[in-house]
């Protein structure tokens, strides 16, 4: 079984003879309790072009110290990662290996390189025993096990803050190093910089020369030269091409690509939230491929949509259930005790509980499947080579602008029959539609943001309004469901159904003041996005 711990650190360099400061002096410390030296051998693994490495991720085989085993780090921000970590096992643990599967694909995990270190520890602790942080001073030898054999060794100073800790003690712990001359580390990870000192382009256990620019020292006049000029040679420095309409919808599929892959990890570890934030980005995906159809070629596209639609249905299985029961309890939450009729709570838990089980096993199966890595493989290509048409190349305001234009005008549309339609089933479906058409002008207006600007970002804004509006009503809908579901299991069992009728009932009030509202609401989205879309 794998735990997982919220690591903040900061590391610092620790120059030839630097010595670690005495730390009793800093803010909240009491003591420095001396811990001793561990020696770690750590084996750290990655595919053969480094594409753990190059998303920030570390995934290593540690012995000695207090924490022997695999430990999987995955960046959160700076100085913040998730350590997922195993016991010490000869076989890389099934459950880390699903957690890197989005960024390794099929590629195989190679040693990479050693690192063998001493760790010299010690505690701060306050005035009642509680640990603050952990200090050590690691004095580090690493060995690149594949891409070369160069070694390197280096010293560096360490702060892991306590858990739950204050992040605003490393800051004191900070100053007091500085004071000691001790600086930020450059490097993000031990494994960064051992990869930077060990690689084909090093010599030396130093970084050799890449052609990245950087400080260039003048040459010294000389007398010859003070007393003859030459002609200044004039260079000509080429204005770089302002964006495409081309460049701006792929940066906005680009992002979304990275969302999947990044999200992987978290759907995987269950991380609240995570399975929707997923299920957003293979939509916003998909309504690009269909809004900027002048763009990209739809014959490419197409086929991907339908396997994004295809994913976004594997992860709406788990998303819509954790929906409906938030919905619900929140529901129950909100009824006087008077109304509670039966164990109406433990039957909510047991319906709740036995579908996600599912939909839970299911997912991860999808995602370890080869379907889905077949689906990231082509939105690599689709980024890397995309099928670009003549408008691509066009101005982004023209080009842009007009697809904007042309989902608001169906939106539009798809509102006003909604509103004119009878209440019940018809006045349902069509709320749906025109709130799947809402994000759908949404996620358009957001890939526009940057070359329509303002106007763009405040369609984003009514568009996100509006999708709440009728979502919630859409959510009514589902929740009446789930509701007569419930209210059938009760009855079959002996227990009384009124609890869910009553909420049942309440279900049906909220979709019916969405209705009266929405038209005022959309008059107003209508007018303020007259600006942009054509309308005033």
């Amino acid at each position: 079984m794998a735990d997982t711990k919220r690591e903040i650190e900061r590391k610092y360099e620790a120059g030839e003879g630097a010595g670690l400061p005495d730390l009793s002096g800093v803010s909240g410390v009491d003591s420095v309790i001396d811990k001793g030296v561990a020696d770690l051998d750590a084996t750290y693994y990655d595919t053969a072009d480094q594409r753990l490495a190059a998303s920030s991720i570390t995934l290593r085989r540690r012995t000695g110290g207090d924490d022997a085993g695999w430990h999987l780090k995955l960046p959160v921000s700076d100085g913040v990662r998730d350590e997922i970590s195993a016991p010490l096992s000869d076989a890389l643990p099934r459950g880390l290996a699903g957690l890197v599967r989005s960024r390794v694909r099929d590629a195989e995990l190679l040693p990479v390189v050693r690192l063998q270190s001493a760790r010299d520890v010690r505690h701060l602790v306050d005035s009642s025993g509680g640990l603050l942080a952990e200090v050590s001073v690691d004095r580090v030898h690493a060995e690149r096990l594949s891409g070369g054999d160069r070694t390197t060794e280096w010293t560096e100073i360490e702060v892991e803050l306590a858990d739950d800790g204050d992040p605003a003690f490393l800051d004191k712990v900070e100053k007091k190093l500085r004071k000691a001359g001790i600086s930020r580390s450059k490097s993000a990870s031990k494994l960064a910089r051992a990869l930077a000192e060990t690689g084909t382009e090093a010599k030396n256990g130093k970084q050799a020369e890449t052609g990245k620019a950087g400080p260039v020292k003048l040459p010294k006049q000389t007398k010859a030269a003070g007393r003859k000029k030459e002609k200044a040679k004039v260079v000509v420095v080429a204005e770089p091409e302002p964006p495409t309409a081309g460049d701006h919808v792929l940066a906005y599929i680009r992002a979304q690509r990275d969302a999947l892959v990044e999200l992987d990890p978290a759907v995987r570890r269950d991380v609240y939230d995570s399975v929707h934030r997923m299920r957003v980005a293979t939509r916003r995906l998909r309504s690009s491929f269909r809004s900027y159809g002048k763009v990209l070629d739809r014959a490419v596209t197409d086929p991907i949509g339908d396997e994004l639609k295809w994913l976004a249905g594997e992860l709406g299985v788990d998303r819509d259930q954790e929906v409906l029961t938030e919905r619900l309890t929140a529901a129950l939450d909100e009824l006087p005790r008077t109304l509670l009729a039966g164990p109406v709570r433990t039957r909510l838990r047991t319906w709740a509980n036995a579908r996600r089980g599912g939909s839970r096993r299911r997912l991860i199966a999808v995602l370890d499947g080869k379907r889905y890595l077949d689906l990231l493989a082509t939105l690599d290509s689709l980024v890397a080579e995309p099928p670009l048409l003549k408008a691509a190349a066009g101005p982004p305001d023209r080009v842009i602008g007009k697809a904007v234009r042309s989902d608001f005008a169906k939106l539009s549309a798809l509102v006003v029959q909604a509103i004119d339609a009878p209440p019940g089933t018809d006045r349902d479906l069509a709320i749906h539609e025109a709130r799947k058409k809402a994000k759908r002008t949404r996620y358009a207006a957001e890939a526009a943001t940057k070359a329509l600007s303002e106007p763009a970002v405040d369609l984003v804004r009514s568009m996100k309004s509006l999708q709440g509006l009728l979502g919630d009503h859409q959510d009514s809908v589902m929740t009446r469901l789930s509701l007569r579901d419930l209210a059938a299991q009760a009855h079959a069992a002996g227990e009384s159904s009124f609890t869910y009728g009553v909420l049942y009932g309440r279900e049906e009030q909220r979709a019916a003041d969405v209705e009266r509202a929405l038209p005022e609401a959309w008059a107003s989205i209508f007018a303020a996005a007259g600006g942009l879309v054509g309308t005033r």
